[in-house]
């Protein structure tokens, strides 16, 4: 067995940056104490998220990569021999940001990064505004703990995503996510809906023969243009293994900070088992890169 101790945090953030900043390195020191090998933070995990309104003030969160938030979290994985997967708001260049994942190596430098390709316009999460869809393909980045698939929260619905990850190699599928109830829903389909995001990742381990790992923000974050009740996160962070079946599942309403242990070597036992990849008809599926069969 090829174990790996697998950390992350499920946060309610603020809105002062520096709180939450030093909240999380205050976690992610502890989860390094308790032995975690590999730490995993939510989605834009500095700030409160701002997407729920369009303001052009917010781009002034962002800041390049590299950038003093690189070099926070970079300091932190070489404090503590950690590999590390933060979440932030990439500023490019004048007018074109991205929201970006980055690894960090036990020794403090940058594994690789992954811009997020899914963007979501919904209310309250009007991340087109702010984001620009990532350019750097679906490709994992390689760390001393193994090949991680990193995506991004909306990614998360989409098979072609995490099957791509697959295929080029990725050994652990990743996704920091901030997703969270709309408060006009009946408790019924705030349900479903929470039990469906969760399904899908579950069904993208079992098809890929993956361990899965998301990490949810959780609590109320108010609506600063007071148009709807704001957003309550749903946390309920998950680690799952590669035939879908649940290692840890998170509260849906408090802070948690816990430690899962993997068997990074039984993905491929289950894919002997069951091997998807192998009875894939390829030649096949070349329309499914139009947007519809008419």
């Amino acid at each position: 067995m090829k174990e790996l101790n697998i950390g992350f945090l499920q946060q309610h953030n603020v809105a002062s940056t520096i709180n939450n900043m030093s909240r999380l390195a205050e976690g992610i020191r502890d989860l390094a104490r308790r032995g975690a090998e590999l730490v995993v933070l939510q989605e834009l995990h500095n700030s409160l998220y701002f997407c729920q309104v369009e303001n052009v003030e917010n781009f002034d969160l962002a800041e390049p990569i590299p950038g003093p938030s690189t070099k926070f979290y970079g300091e932190l994985a070489k404090e503590l021999g950690i590999v590390l997967v933060a979440s932030l708001f990439e500023r490019r260049a004048p007018g074109l940001y991205h929201n970006t994942a980055v690894v960090f190596e036990k020794d403090g430098t940058m594994a690789g990064k992954y811009r997020k390709m899914h963007i979501p316009d919904d209310p309250a999460y009007y991340e087109k505004f702010y984001f620009t869809p990532g350019d750097l393909g679906f490709r994992p980045i390689d760390t001393s703990v193994g090949r991680l698939g990193v995506l991004v929260c909306w990614d998360q619905w989409y098979p072609e995503a995490a099957r791509l990850m697959a295929l080029a190699g990725a050994e652990i599928l990743i996704y920091p996510t901030a997703i969270g109830y709309e408060s006009s829903d009946t408790a019924e389909e705030q349900q479903r809906q929470r039990m469906a995001w969760q399904t899908v990742m579950r069904g993208h381990a079992v098809a890929n023969g993956l361990p899965v790992v998301a990490v949810n923000r959780v609590g109320h974050e108010p609506d600063p243009s007071r148009q709807t009740n704001g957003i309550e996160f749903w946390g309920t962070s998950f680690v799952c293994g590669p035939q879908g079946e649940m290692f840890y599942e998170a509260s849906t309403q408090e802070e948690e900070s816990i430690i899962v242990s993997i068997d990074m070597e039984r993905a491929e036992q289950v894919r002997r088992w069951w091997p998807f990849l192998r009875d894939r008809r390829i030649e096949n599926y070349g329309e499914i890169t139009k947007r519809y069969l008419e």
